[in-house]
């Protein structure tokens, strides 16, 4: 299994505005319970610093496109970041029920 890491470093004024479409975002799934989908997002000790963690299969498609709670939030952060996002896959190893 693999997961998608995105870090993205927000501007102090906007990181209430980035947990708040978060927070939208992990109603939506909470809500709609989609099958297989396991998404968490974590703020670093910075207060601006979001990293979300995506665990997907190799080969499977970016399962987040298809609700607008994520379009939505991926056009919103663009002008709130304070540098370029950074994305990186990784191969899980080992887990202890973490993914």
């Amino acid at each position: 299994m693999h997961v998608l890491m995105v870090t993205s470093k927000v501007k102090e004024e906007y990181a209430a505005d980035a947990r708040a479409a978060v927070d939208t975002l992990i109603s939506a799934l909470e809500r709609e319970q989609p099958e297989g989908v396991r998404y968490g997002v974590t703020r670093l000790s910075d207060g601006v610093t979001i990293v979300a963690f995506l665990e997907m299969e190799p080969g499977q498609a970016h399962p987040l496109g298809a609700f607008p709670e994520y379009v939505e939030l991926v056009e919103k952060i663009e002008p709130w970041r304070a540098e370029p996002a950074s994305a990186d896959l990784m191969t899980v190893l080992g887990s202890y029920h973490l993914f």
